[in-house]
């Protein structure tokens, strides 16, 4: 595990719209994991969710997670960022997930009838494999 800040090459793959997964952890301390959208966003993560999501849930009760990226071209190639959400935030103009859609898809989120809430994950840690491996440290 490294601290942050991540290597210039890391930045530059997770600001693409790679496919990712994020950990939560339940009220009983299993973990939970979901695919999730991402975008970096000024050396933190942006992610967004339903209102009625219960990973949301998790997140209010206990604000550590962990994001994997997957490198789209190369998924051997992966970052985790080991971190906490350190703002949630209400979008109630659907900007945030707006911004995550403008990434994935090209176009604003197409369900606006639906709560949504912004959450910023700030970096605690972060560990790379393939291209982004940390060599000073033990596989």
């Amino acid at each position: 595990m490294s601290n942050p800040p991540l290597p210039e090459e890391a930045v530059a793959m997770l600001k693409k719209p790679n496919p990712a997964v994020i950990a939560t952890l339940r009220s009983d301390g299993q973990p939970v994991s979901t695919a999730t959208w991402y975008l970096w966003d000024d050396g933190r993560i942006l992610i967004n969710m339903d209102k009625g999501r219960k990973r949301l849930d998790h997140i209010r009760a206990d604000p550590r997670v962990t994001l994997t990226v997957l490198d789209e071209d190369n998924w051997y190639t992966h970052v985790s960022i080991i971190g906490h959400v350190a703002e949630l935030r209400d979008d109630t103009d659907l900007s945030g997930i707006d911004r995550l859609a403008q990434q994935y898809l090209g176009k604003e989120y197409p369900q606006r009838d639906r709560g949504r809430v912004s959450a910023w994950i700030e970096i605690d840690r972060w560990h790379g494999w393939g291209a982004h491996k940390d060599n000073s440290q033990p596989g």
